[in-house]
């Protein structure tokens, strides 16, 4: 059987149809049933930690991304959840850990954490990806901060990613999908 070269141009735009809109997600972890949804699966996931860990790492389990983590925090604040949810404080203990994971999995590689826009977002409960930096990215606007305390807060539902140069932080602001500048 031939298959027509246009298919894969078609399922990609029929791609954005297939997702789910996080922005209307109506998960509510007092009623376990509304946690079936798939745009729900990480509320279900931070159900399951410990009451008393802020932050969890799960590997991502969408198949075209074998190499990648996700930073997830246990707590669940708005649907979909934002940074500015988070204290300052809790943000910092966030990027934190996440910046300590992407040390831990790639020390000798050059590594990118993303937080995508809630429009590209599949799920409703916040996470970082987590990832391998793709080589070669020329991207010229940028912030170049010390520690996770000086990332800013993007505007809710903006993404962000964030990559280490020379012992800083290059920060990118206004990305909608910065997951796509690592390695899947």
């Amino acid at each position: 059987m031939r298959i027509p070269r246009c298919l894969p141009v078609i399922a990609l735009c029929l791609l954005p149809l297939s997702r789910a809109d996080v922005r209307t997600c109506l998960c509510d972890v007092a009623v376990p049933a509304t946690l079936e949804a798939r745009e729900c699966s990480l509320c279900r996931e931070a159900e399951k930690q410990p009451a008393d860990i802020p932050y969890f790492f799960l590997r991502d389990t969408n198949p075209s991304k074998p190499h990648r983590w996700l930073a997830i925090p246990r707590f669940h604040g708005n649907h979909p959840q934002q940074l500015a949810e988070m204290t300052p404080e809790q943000r910092t203990a966030y990027w934190t850990a996440a910046i300590a994971k992407a040390r831990e999995v790639w020390p000798n590689d050059p590594w990118g954490i993303a937080l995508n826009s809630t429009g590209k977002r599949s799920q409703c409960h916040i996470h970082l990806h987590i990832g391998k930096l793709l080589p070669d990215l020329a991207d010229d606007h940028f912030l170049v901060v010390d520690n996770p305390a000086d990332i800013p807060v993007p505007p809710d539902g903006e993404g962000v990613w964030i990559h280490q140069v020379d012992g800083r932080l290059h920060v990118h602001a206004g990305v909608p999908n910065g997951e796509l500048n690592l390695e899947r």
